[in-house]
């Protein structure tokens, strides 16, 4: 995964720019989630992947253990009913592993997708045997900042002048961060 560099005096912007061109020749597909919440027992709702042209490979609501609650529904507007007909975790992890294989994976907070894909296994109890090879286009933003702060997916596309909503919907958010990620390379989106 990219770790900030821990003291932005000794990074310059054009280290992460290449960094960032470097990264996108590779071939790496993007991710985003939508959750149940925040919290330990919650679980992925929606996901999408987008590759590297920018294509939506992937995007499904996905049906959740629990309820989704109403806090995270005020956030991002999925509801019992959209999610109701859509397949579980479990029928869906292998098709979402595959694509995910063989690639790394530009995610915008990336800990925190991580996070939530790890607890929507164990709560599926289902074996975590997949490494995840993710890079985290939140923290690359802040290094070309040169700034310690994180700052929030909305906030960086607009500093860049990307009129790719921010409408916590996985497909938007995807191609968002993509967007920021292709910007901060000098690289068309």
């Amino acid at each position: 995964m990219y770790h900030s560099f821990s003291n932005k005096q000794f990074v310059t912007k054009q280290q992460v720019v290449e960094y960032s061109k470097r990264k996108i020749s590779s071939d790496p597909v993007y991710l985003d989630t939508e959750t149940t919440g925040l919290e330990s027992n919650d679980e992925i709702i929606e996901i999408a992947i987008v590759n590297s042209s920018g294509e939506a490979i992937f995007e499904s609501f996905i049906r959740p253990q629990k309820p989704i609650p109403a806090s995270a529904t005020a956030i991002n507007h999925i509801t019992n009913d959209m999610v109701a007909n859509s397949p579980g975790w479990a029928d869906i992890w292998p098709e979402i592993r595959h694509l995910l294989f063989g690639h790394s994976i530009g995610m915008y907070n990336a800990e925190f997708d991580i996070r939530m894909i790890l607890q929507s296994l164990a709560i599926n109890k289902m074996p975590n045997n997949t490494k995840l090879n993710a890079f985290d286009i939140m923290k690359i933003y802040s290094d070309y900042m040169r700034s310690d702060r994180r700052y929030r997916l909305e906030q960086a596309g607009r500093n860049l002048g990307i009129v790719i909503p921010n409408s916590h919907r996985a497909v938007d958010d995807t191609l968002l961060t993509r967007a920021v990620f292709h910007s901060i390379a000098g690289i068309p989106y």
